[in-house]
């Protein structure tokens, strides 16, 4: 029997973070590694997740999730390999998905691990296309934007591991126009030529309404929202008659100190019946396995396409965090602790 670590590193929030997140905002701490507890499995993490999300949860304000901890370890999605096991339905060498990222070993409750198989997919693909991004992109674009063929599409935020399968799902479900926005004109040649958008412009090179107007003029039905801000407005501002937008999140103000304008032009909700709805992953739990079954088979034949942008070396988790929020990954930010 192999030996188990005697310790492991984790990241711990020690200050709440005002505006972006700075270095001495956290710490990389040791701590003993112990035997797993009754019904419970420790876990060598292989790999583990950063998300917009996370920003919310270092304010100390009462959201749809609790804030994390001071000095305790942060957490999120992982995936690695069972290396102890006291419960009989995880055997060592098992492989799992879990929560209790930001860590090298996780003790976590059998309960609240999964297991993947790592045949099916990469293992880091359970973080992202075949995990939590994913299946909001999924469950955002069908179940509460109410896509339907002949739709045209504008999502936010494009290049990134939630909007580049909004994309090319919309496209294979019979979009009549997809179309991206993303940082960079690089992320632009990307998503047009390697994940087939129709049009795809840099928000950075003009104001997004005339860029979006340009790209879709005859408006947009369904609008995904990652980003907030003037994207927001300028998707109100194109949406046809009785379109519809799903708020997924609003990265473009996570980090600011002040209040954010809303959209100047809210009165276009009223004429234009407008259904704008918020979105929450937790929601659609019950979408899982058709979500794993469709999007896999897609996966296999090479009909949809996904991109992960890796950083290496638990020692690098804070840098690959503050890069997501500053948009330097190409579709899913993965921290990967792999040897």
């Amino acid at each position: 029997m192999t030996a188990l670590p005697t310790t492991g590193r984790s990241w711990h929030l020690v200050a709440r973070p005002h505006g972006w997140p700075k270095p001495e905002d956290f710490a990389l701490r040791e701590a003993p590694v112990t035997e797993p507890g009754e019904g419970r499995v420790l876990v060598r993490n292989l790999h583990f997740s950063v998300d917009p999300y996370m920003r919310g949860r270092m304010n100390d304000v009462k959201s749809y999730v609790p804030p994390f901890k001071l000095d305790q370890p942060m957490d999120g999605g992982a995936v690695g390999e069972v290396i102890a096991s006291a419960d009989e339905r995880f055997a060592v060498g098992d492989h799992v998905l879990h929560g209790l990222g930001w860590r090298e070993y996780a003790e976590v409750p059998a309960t609240y691990a999964t297991k993947v198989d790592a045949s099916l997919a990469p293992l880091s693909a359970y973080l992202g296309v075949l995990g939590m991004p994913g299946l909001t992109a999924y469950a955002g674009l069908f179940e509460v934007a109410s896509f339907k063929e002949g739709d045209a599409v504008f999502v936010s935020g494009a290049a990134g591991a939630v909007g580049s399968q909004v994309g090319q799902l919309a496209k294979l479900r019979g979009a009549s126009r997809v179309i991206g926005s993303a940082g960079s004109d690089e992320k632009v040649k990307h998503l047009i030529e390697d994940l087939g958008f129709d049009a795809a412009f840099n928000y950075k090179n003009g104001p997004v309404a005339e860029q979006l107007r340009e790209a879709a003029p005859d408006g947009i039905d369904v609008y995904f929202d990652n980003v907030g801000g003037d994207h927001l407005e300028a998707a109100i501002g194109s949406l046809n008659v009785h379109g519809r937008a799903a708020i997924c999140g609003m990265i473009a103000q996570y980090n600011n100190t002040e209040s954010t304008p809303g959209p100047r032009n809210m009165a276009l909700i009223i004429g234009k019946r407008l259904r704008l709805q918020g979105l929450l992953v937790s929601d659609h739990a019950a979408l899982q396995s058709q979500f794993v079954e469709e999007v896999s088979a897609w996966i296999r034949s090479g009909e949809l396409k996904y991109s992960e942008t890796v950083v290496k070396g638990i020692e690098n988790g804070y840098d690959a965090f503050v890069g997501l929020l500053r948009g330097e990954n190409t579709g899913k930010m993965i921290v990967s602790l792999t040897r």
